[in-house]
């Protein structure tokens, strides 16, 4: 491979803020893997975010980019997966897989696209300081005609698409908006691009902690919501404390502590078999890896509000939550996974098609310059 931008690259990021901004260009954000697609020829490879190596993983995708894209190019974009309308991070997530006869497997069952939102390279010219309107001009006529299982994201100018957009693509699972400044460069690993995402809140039970890696402090707090049964799961963490208020969070809880976790709700989560039929903290996965993943048993007495953005299999918060604030008036009985909130359903195929009529077809009418449009 000899291409004039060369693996490893890290993509340019996102900062978030509350509002989409005025006067850019807007995108949906995609929930799935960020990937910097290389082509040169016949040889192809697949860089994630942090830089890692994603080709063994998604083989269907090296076929799709040999016949799809230019002979010579680097993009930036988004690999999903798309199930029953809408996408699946969870299906996504299952195909990061050691045995490379599951990999096959999960191809043919789970097929993965890829969303192409960025031009890096094309040919034998490096686009890096090519500002972001010429960038789309020039990938848009890259990817004139192109079929699934690579897309072109939809892109708009307008601002009020953006809002219809950010409103009703979350019921294809997407998460949000991204808005880019017209003049922009591409940086890698620099947030020079901004993000609204979805946020919702729950009011989680507080049943343990773990402590911090800097010492004996608070390093997150453990939630929980009551299931069906009325059995008290482990929904995910929240975190992101002040120092000080870590230290304040031991005391404010130390009535709470329980001498061991052997009445606890959760006093299995040592036993390795539990953990096949119950969402215990404690678990070791290929993602926590050798994480000290122990923590302090509390009576399950105390709420609290978080906001979080996703829920992984439905089950537990994919991202870590963030604490609001103390629900003192709520019965800790009372946080079940009812309150829940489920965006009303959109069809992925609408977002991806941008059909006329509708928010997504609405994206045609108001192109970045240089026919950068949906």
């Amino acid at each position: 491979m000899d291409l004039p931008v060369m693996p490893p690259v890290k993509p340019m990021l996102a900062k978030s803020v509350a509002k989409i901004p005025p006067g850019m260009q807007y995108e949906a954000k995609w929930d799935g893997f960020r990937a910097i697609v290389f082509r040169d020829g016949p040889d192809v490879e697949i860089g994630s975010r942090g830089a890692k190596p994603l080709t063994r993983y998604f083989p269907e995708l090296v076929e799709a980019v040999r016949e799809r894209l230019p002979q010579r190019c680097v993009l930036d974009g988004e690999i999903v997966i798309a199930r029953g309308g809408r996408l699946d991070f969870d299906a996504l997530t299952e195909r990061i897989h050691p045995a490379q006869s599951r990999v096959r497997t999960l191809a043919e069952r789970t097929p993965a696209s890829f969303v192409a939102f960025d031009v890096l390279a094309l040919f034998d010219e490096a686009l890096w300081d090519v500002p972001l309107r010429d960038r789309r001009r020039l990938l848009v006529k890259a990817l004139e005609g192109v079929t699934a299982p690579v897309h072109l994201a939809p892109a708009t100018l307008d601002r009020e698409v953006a809002r219809e957009w950010f409103e009703s693509f979350e019921g294809a699972g997407l998460d949000g908006v991204v808005a880019k400044p017209l003049d922009l460069a591409y940086r890698q690993n620099e947030r020079l691009m901004y993000k609204v995402k979805h946020e919702r809140t729950a009011d989680c039970v507080v049943a343990g902690f773990r402590y911090h890696k800097s010492g004996p402090v608070v390093g997150s707090l453990l939630l929980g919501l009551y299931d069906d049964a009325g059995a008290l799961q482990h929904v995910g963490v929240c975190a992101a404390f002040s120092m000080r208020r870590r230290e304040q969070l031991v005391a404010e809880l130390e009535p709470l502590r329980m001498d061991s976790a052997a009445e606890h709700p959760w006093a299995a989560w040592t036993d390795e078999a539990a953990h096949e039929s119950a969402r215990l903290p404690g678990a070791v996965s290929r993602w926590t890896g050798k994480k000290d993943l122990s923590w302090v048993p509390l009576r399950p007495e105390r709420v609290c509000e978080v906001a979080y953005d996703h829920m992984e299999n439905g089950a537990r918060f994919r991202h870590t939550a963030q604490f609001r604030t103390w629900r003192p008036d709520r019965d800790p009985a009372s946080c079940t996974y009812a309150q829940l909130e489920e965006p009303p359903r959109y069809d992925l195929a609408e977002v991806l098609g941008s059909p006329p009529g509708g928010a997504a077809g609405r994206s045609r009418g108001a192109r970045p310059p240089g026919g950068g449009g949906a």
